[in-house]
């Protein structure tokens, strides 16, 4: 059985990172964008890593410019962005696509374990997935969900 811990991403700063080394946490994946109508979620994602991330959440970020062209820039940027801007400590990612034939294939499991609208695309930036403590997809949500309305899903998942 495929779980999180199956995959490897590189970090902005182009290390690679075996997400197995977030075995045995809640994890909410999420792709992001710095220029999107949705950017402003990068503060609840923050808030709820903060929140429980003593209990055992990560959230991990993954930018992509696939919606818009609303992340440009480059890992450099994004990581100096969202620290600006949103105080963003949760590990974050090297730009990815997440749809077409580069996808990663990270984002092929995901989509492969919880369709959406648009079967197993992703609709647009900030689709989010919260994977449980044991590396499996619970529950996918869209963009405009936001951050705080996930708090009692992964209350669950902290749980269990």
């Amino acid at each position: 059985m495929t779980t999180l811990s199956d995959f490897t991403a590189a970090r902005l700063d182009g290390t690679d990172e075996s997400l197995a080394d977030y075995a045995g946490k809640v994890v909410l994946v999420v792709n992001t964008a710095s220029e999107c109508g949705f950017t402003p979620q990068f503060e609840g994602l923050e808030k709820l890593y903060e929140q429980y991330a003593d209990q055992g959440l990560v959230v991990l970020g993954f930018p992509c410019n696939q919606f818009g062209g609303q992340e440009p820039g480059d890992s450099e940027q994004i990581g100096a962005f969202c620290q600006k801007n949103y105080g963003v400590t949760f590990p974050m990612f090297a730009k990815i696509d997440v749809n077409g034939p580069d996808t990663h294939p990270l984002y092929e499991w995901l989509k492969s374990e919880k369709g959406g609208l648009l079967g197993d695309k992703i609709k647009w930036n900030f689709t989010k997935f919260l994977l449980g403590r044991d590396g499996q997809v619970i529950k996918r949500y869209g963009s405009t969900t936001k951050p705080d309305a996930i708090s009692g899903d992964i209350e669950k998942a902290l749980a269990a």
